[in-house]
Order: C-alpha cells, then structure tokens, then sequence
C-alpha cells in the first residue's frame, strides 16, 4: 500500500507542462479516419438530408469514403509503410506495416462490393409504388405492427445502415493493426455493435433476424468479457497493455519493472490464462469451434447482404488480430499455443465440413463452410512462419470476395415468401436460370478448393505452409476435410443442373448494375486467383512482415 501511495503522491505533485502532447500521424492513419469522418457525416445525413434524399446521399457517401480510404492505404503501401518504412503509430497504439495495410486493403475492398448489395432495390416486387431493399421499413417497430405497415406504406427506408457499416469497418480496420490489447478491446467493440443492430434489420422475417441479433449479441458480449478478462490479466503480468512490453516480459528482457506490479509480474498463471483468454475472444469472431455457436443461427436469420458482409469482412479482421496476437506479443509461448491451436484447427475443419452435409437451408450450409475455411486458414496461422502469414493473407483475400459473391447469389433466387433459401427449391434452378445457377457453381467448387479457382490457390498456400512448418499431420487431416466438403458443394451443384424444376419452384429476380457488379467482381477474382495467382501471392508474400519496433518475423 505503501509503495502504490507513494506513486500516486508522486504523480500528483509532478507540473503539468511535463505531461507529453500525444503525437498523432493523421496522414498514416487516414484510411480510418476517412472512414469513421464518412460515418459521422452519414448520421448528419439522417438527422437534415430530407428522406426522398438519404438513400441516394448514403450510397453515394459510403462508397465514395471507401473508395478514398482504399486509395490512402494505396497511398501509403506505395510509399514504403507497408516495409521499410513500417512503424508503431499514434502514441504506441497503432502498427503501420505490410499485414496491416494488406488486410485494410482488402476488408476495404471487400466492403465496396457489400455495399453494392446493401443498395439493391429491384429484387422485391414494388411497396405501395416505392422500391424497396433488404431491411426493414422502419427498424424501431414492432413486426406487423400498424406502425410497421405505415412506415411500408409511406416508402420509408432504413438508410442508417450505411453509417452503421462504416462505423463498423471503421473498427475492422483498427482491429488487425491494433498495436496494445485496450486499442483492440475498443476496436472489438467498435465494430461488434453496429453489427448487433445490422442483423436485426431484416424486411421479411423479421423475428428471425431480431432472434439472430440477440444471439449474437449475448455470444459476443460473453466473448468481449473474456477478452476484457485476459486483458486484465496480461496487464497484472506484464504491467502493460503494449503488444512490445508483453513480449519482452515474456522473452524475460524486460528492462524496467514497475514497482506497484512487481509482486505480480512475471507469474506464469496470469500469462497462460490471460492469454487463453483474449485468444477465446478471437476465436469467437473467427467462428472457430467450440466457440462456433452462434455462426449458423445469425447468418440465417440476418439480412443477406448483412450475412455477407459480416462473413467476409469480419474473419479477415478478426484472423489479423489473431496473427498479430501469436506473432507479436506470444512468440515466446509458441510451444504452448500452437498445441491448442492444432486442436482447435482439426475439430474446426471436421465439424464444418461434416455438420454441412446435414444442412438443408443454403445460408446455414454457407455458415458450416465459413466454420470449415476457420479451420483451413488456422492450419496456415499455426505454421508460425512467414509464409504462414503470406498464406494466410492470400486465403483471407480470395475468400472474402467468393463470400460476398455467393451471399448475392442467394438474394436473387426468390419466391413469394422472399428469399427461397431452402436447398430443396434450387432443384432444377440450372434449367431455369443457367447463368445463376453457374455462377453459384463457380463460387461453390471455390469453396471446395477445386483447381483453376482461388480456393485451391488458397487452400495449397496454408497447406504447404504448415506442412513445411512440421504440421504434416494437420495438412492430412485437412485434405480429408476437404474433400467431405467436396461432397456438399457438388451435391448442390447437382441439384441444381441435374433435376427437375418444381411447377412452383422460385424465381430468380433481375438485379440492379449494382448487384450484378458484386458478383461480376467475385467471378473474376475468383479465376482470377485461381489462373494466375503469382503476382498477388507475391504482394502477399511482400507483406507478410510484422512489425515490432525493429523486431520482425523471419
């Protein structure tokens, strides 16, 4: 008690003109800041714009903030950040170096595209004489509510999604960049809530997607207190939150010890678990299993183009996070970690692939085979080299681009009831619409890791990767995976060319420019990464390298 008084005697009578002005590099970390200014002007734009306005002011908004915070990471790989000239930014907070911009660059990207299908508006017949999207009219009311059919009835929109999928990209991009454990807390949550609130947003099915919403929040607050939880405890072990100063004390080359932690630092039993703990709270976002629960139940019920979003943008976050976690600040336990890793890695591969093949609705298979591709880009993660990390950057590039592709798919193929998302009305849908239904089959033999497609390109990277690392046994059981997940794809790939169209069987609507740019993008990049993926395994490999002061992965 003695010594703790006397710190906080000592704080108080130091000047205040000793206090350090933060410094601040705004123009490294103007992709966020770009994006984030572009979220707050979308509220403004809610509260003046007159309603007629929004959708139009809104679209145009996000992409245009995306598009130039997309540019700025252009701008700053071009200038040597993302290698030589890569360093810890804002007070400590933020790293500036290849990973980073790499996987900025592509939730960036990937967001464009999901913002396209955000925009839809031809997909649904017309309300009333207004055009209508994926959300609901007026999300406050309650379903079938008198309030509910007045709002339809008037041609409202919920255009707040943009600024609350700005707001959440805006987190996306802090989180694999995140350079202390609080910067990555508030990331988390940053980008966590607004999607609480997307999921519930639903315009058919609406108790479904409220269901969905508050599964994923209760899931996801659990995971925020157990990261919240580790924190503590690395900060009780390290008397830190710095991503550096962790790792010294754990590499025991700390060179100032803090007096009021002294009795706490260095004790094993707050490392171990509070570093489990924050790795439970990553797993979470990565869908990995056992903390895979609420995956299948929030991607069905919540909008698609949410679902998609969600899908894409949030694994490649969440999986930098994770690599910069085991790379940067737990090294020094890697003969710790990576058992647990390799466990969570096999169990991961099998139930995704092995719970598909039971699914009958399209948009819970799609969750199952998220769950799987977890598992596939683990195998790349435990390899703790750098050209696991390149792998796992290139999976995360081409995976988030099949994602959202697939999830526009799905929101064309309709019935009276919306979206027709159980399996056994795509029977036939080849026959009806050949041009759908084979795009739907390039997405899917990507998933499935069949040669000539991104997702074998993808799937050989980490599987080389952990292979070269020792973890033979790992690549085996992957494969194998694999090809229980070949099973499920080519079974709708059948149902789809090889039986007969019910009499009453869904139609598949004509979609705007902007959704049919969507999957038109997801198409190439998928041949694109499959036929010649060199040039992009290179720009991978180029920034593969993660920075810690002047201490880098080799």
């Amino acid at each position: 008690m003695t010594s703790a008084h006397s710190l906080w005697t000592l704080a108080a009578e130091a000047p205040a003109d000793r206090i350090p002005a933060p410094t601040i590099e705004y123009a490294q970390l103007a992709p966020t800041l770009i994006v984030v200014g572009a979220a707050v002007l979308g509220i403004l734009v809610e509260a003046f714009v007159p309603r007629k306005a929004r959708y139009y002011t809104q679209v145009f908004l996000a992409v245009a903030a995306l598009a130039s915070a997309f540019a700025a990471v252009v701008g700053l790989a071009a200038g040597g950040y993302g290698s030589g000239k890569a360093h810890i930014a804002a007070m400590g907070a933020i790293a500036v170096d290849g990973p980073a911009l790499f996987l900025q660059g592509t939730i960036l990207l990937a967001s464009i595209v999901a913002v396209f299908t955000f925009a839809e508006r031809r997909l649904d017949p017309a309300a009333h004489g207004n055009r209508v999207d994926s959300f609901a009219a007026q999300a406050a009311s309650v379903p079938g509510s008198d309030s509910e059919k007045a709002a339809v009835k008037a041609g409202f929109t919920t255009t707040e999604v943009f600024p609350l999928a700005l707001f959440a990209v805006a987190g996306m991009l802090i989180f694999p960049a995140a350079n202390d454990l609080l910067t990555l807390f508030i990331a988390l949550e940053v980008f966590s809530l607004p999607l609480y609130l997307l999921c519930a947003l639903a315009r058919r099915q609406r108790l479904m997607s409220q269901e969905a919403a508050v599964k994923y929040f209760l899931l996801g607050a659990f995971s925020s207190a157990f990261l919240l939880f580790g924190i503590a405890l690395l900060y009780g072990y390290a008397g830190s939150v710095s991503y550096a100063v962790i790792a010294d004390v754990v590499d025991g080359t700390v060179a100032k010890i803090d007096p009021a932690l002294a009795s706490t630092m260095g004790n094993d039993a707050l490392l171990l678990i509070g570093g489990a703990l924050i790795l439970m709270g990553l797993l979470f976002k990565v869908g990995a299993v056992p903390f895979h629960m609420w995956t299948p139940d929030v991607y069905q019920g919540a909008p698609t183009p949410i679902t998609g979003f969600m899908a894409a943008a949030t694994k490649v976050a969440a999986f930098g996070a994770l690599l910069r976690l085991l790379y940067v600040v737990l090294p020094g336990l890697r003969w710790d970690w990576r058992p647990v890793m390799w466990a969570v890695a096999i169990v991961t591969m099998l139930a995704g692939a092995v719970i598909a093949v039971t699914q009958t609705d399209v948009k819970r298979l799609l969750a199952y085979s998220s769950i799987a591709h977890a598992g596939f880009i683990l195998a790349g993660v435990i390899a703790t080299s750098a050209q696991g990390v390149q792998s796992v950057l290139f999976y995360l590039g081409a995976y988030s681009f099949v994602t959202i592709g697939a999830f526009a798919v799905v929101t064309l193929v309709r019935d009276a009831g919306g979206e027709a998302t159980h399996l056994s009305k795509w029977a036939g849908l080849g026959r009806r619409s050949p041009l759908t239904a084979a795009v739907f089959a390039v997405f899917l033999l990507a998933f499935a890791g069949i040669p000539l497609t991104s997702g074998f390109t993808g799937k050989f990277a980490v599987f080389r990767a952990a292979a070269e690392s020792g973890a033979g046994v790992l690549v085996v059981i992957g494969v194998l995976s694999s090809a229980i997940a070949a099973f499920f794809y080519i079974r709708v790939i059948v149902l789809m060319f090889f039986s007969e169209p019910k009499a009453d069987g869904p139609t598949v609507a004509v979609p705007s420019p902007l959704t049919m740019t969507t999957i038109a993008v997801g198409v190439a990049v998928t041949l694109i990464l499959g036929l010649a993926p060199q040039y992009f395994l290179e720009l991978a490999g180029q920034a593969s390298t993660l920075f810690r002061f002047n201490v880098s992965l080799s």
